[in-house]
């Protein structure tokens, strides 16, 4: 690889990162609030290849300067290997400009084509965001006790997964009440085949991402399938089960009414 290809994946590289990061396709892969530095550091990364690339030709067209201003004025008093043509050793080694004087060239490892990977991954085949197949083999994400604040006004309430889940689980359901609250996520088999209600949870990105389950109790929609979008409303219920993967509690809901959707643009809690 030389550096004009170095300076050219380096474009590639920074375009894919800009082309994910103003569209929003970055949300299958970070939280929103990393989008500025997503944009950041694509921008540096073009402007990086743009300058490598342009330093990088500027000596090939000061070669072809030289070599006209030559082809005009003689070659009289230059020296031999003085235009960056080819210089000998004296031991029958030829160096040419891009030659450290121990047979090698210039060019960076071969091991840097695999640049190329993420940007063809970025923007041919782009990965979509984590699912019931990622979910299903990773235990759910209820680990530790917090407090909870009352919930806020609004029937039904709108929580977040794992809101809905900590108070059910921790609190026993006590905020809850007999509240109705709406919850967003996609449908997926738990253990025995029941129903669960689950959204994948960042704290970055996609690579740390854990579900949060609820079971689904009550009236569900006909013709239930995985990776389908529901927005449900329903109220507290004690029932629990184990997850099969780790032993974490699943809490349920008694679900009242329930609606397909798309998959939001934001797939991921945080």
């Amino acid at each position: 690889m030389n550096r004009q290809a170095q300076a050219v994946i380096l474009l590639l590289v920074g375009g894919a990162v800009l082309r994910a990061s103003l569209t929003d396709q970055y949300l299958n892969y970070v939280k929103p609030g990393l989008q500025p530095y997503l944009i950041l550091s694509g921008a540096i990364l073009v402007l990086a290849g743009v300058f490598s690339l342009w330093y990088e030709m500027r000596p090939a067209r000061l070669a072809v300067a030289e070599s006209a201003a030559g082809a005009s004025g003689g070659s009289a008093g230059v020296p031999e290997g003085a235009a960056g043509v080819s210089a000998h050793d004296g031991h029958g080694h030829e160096h040419g400009q891009d030659d450290d004087g121990h047979g090698h060239g210039s060019g960076g490892p071969k091991v840097a084509w695999l640049l190329l990977l993420p940007v063809f991954g970025l923007l041919l085949v782009a990965p979509p965001a984590l699912g019931s197949y990622a979910a299903g083999r990773s235990g759910a994400a209820l680990v530790a006790k917090s407090d909870f604040a009352p919930l806020p006004a609004g029937d039904p309430v709108k929580l977040t997964m794992l809101d809905y889940a900590s108070r059910a689980v921790f609190d026993r359901g006590t905020s809850l009440g007999d509240r109705r609250v709406e919850l967003t996520g996609f449908a997926m088999r738990g253990p025995g085949g029941t129903w669960l209600l689950a959204r994948m949870m960042v704290s970055c990105c996609a690579a740390d991402a854990r579900p949060v389950k609820v079971a689904l109790a009550g009236q569900l929609p006909d013709g239930l399938r995985e990776e389908q979008w529901l927005r449900l409303t329903g109220t507290y219920t004690d029932r629990q089960l184990k997850d099969t993967v780790n032993g974490e509690t699943i809490p349920f809901i008694e679900v009242s009414g329930s609606t397909v959707i798309q998959a939001p643009a934001e797939q991921y809690e945080s």
